[in-house]
């Protein structure tokens, strides 16, 4: 590993304009450390492409991880949209495959005006299902990364994806520091208010990189709003400096992915505030 901390975007930076499975050459001339490669909408990269991908973050030294559809559901109220949600990660995990990617990240779902525990217990039922159908896949090189939600009407404060993860092999957690903060209504403000976060993981899990997510960003009264750039963090937060501060003094290992409107360019000063604090 290059760095204790590496740096990537979330999907192809702003300026490349080739195939997605061929970033990691661009990603890795910019000097950046790693890229998760979007599938929003569906999974619609093919076997060829996605071996592509590998071969290419392989060569460059950058880091894969994938973002599953958004259609996902653990919780969902219908039979139906279990069993699609079970196939959409079905479907990221078999590509994630192909691409070596080492975490498959997605959105846990929504509570459906129930109460968290009873959609906490649905999701944890779904994952079952989902392993058990991996199996009979014969997809065997996985790790799901439930990722903290910013809305609070979502599955997925920072206590609900770590017990996800401590409930069951092949997960680990992609903490949004903007999520958690957008949740919250402004909850992280200073290098502190972080140590909640990190308690309830090392309490709870045995993990060697930390994968994150990081933006500023606008929240309103039910939680996240929209993203903005680091130039505009005197206005909206959190503040990266902060998360890298916390990072570099408990020795964190982490991957954070920005998601910025600006991600590769924002990941860059990321990069270079670390660098200059350690």
């Amino acid at each position: 590993m290059k760095h204790k901390v590496l740096f990537g975007p979330a999907g192809s930076p702003i300026k490349y304009k080739g195939a997605a499975y061929k970033a990691p050459k661009f990603i890795s001339e910019e000097d950046l450390d790693s890229y998760e490669y979007q599938s929003p909408y569906g999974v619609r990269i093919g076997e060829s492409a996605a071996s592509t991908l590998k071969e290419e973050s392989e060569k460059h030294d950058i880091l894969v991880s994938m973002h599953a559809p958004y259609y996902i559901n653990l919780c969902a109220k219908e039979e139906s949209k279990l069993e699609k949600s079970i196939g959409h990660l079905i479907a990221a995990a078999r590509a994630g495959e192909w691409m070596g990617a080492y975490r498959l990240v997605f959105h846990p779902g929504a509570y459906m005006n129930r109460k968290p525990a009873k959609a906490m217990e649905i999701s944890k039922n779904t994952v079952n299902k989902l392993f058990e159908e991996l199996e009979s896949e014969g997809i065997e090189e996985f790790t799901f990364a439930p990722e903290t939600t910013g809305k609070r009407t979502q599955l997925g404060n920072v206590s609900e994806v770590v017990e996800l993860c401590a409930s069951f092999d092949h997960f680990e957690p992609t903490i949004d520091f903007a999520h958690v903060h957008a949740r919250g209504r402004g909850f992280l403000n200073k290098k502190e208010d972080y140590n909640c976060i990190f308690s309830i993981i090392e309490d709870n899990l045995d993990i060697d990189i930390l994968h994150c997510h990081f933006t500023t960003i606008e929240y309103g009264r039910g939680g996240e709003v929209k993203h903005h750039t680091l130039d505009e963090s005197d206005e909206y937060g959190p503040n990266i400096k902060d998360l890298l501060e916390n990072l570099i003094d408990n020795g964190w290992n982490a991957n954070i992915i920005c998601e910025t409107p600006l991600r590769d360019e924002d990941c860059l000063k990321m990069k270079k505030l670390y660098e200059e604090m350690i």
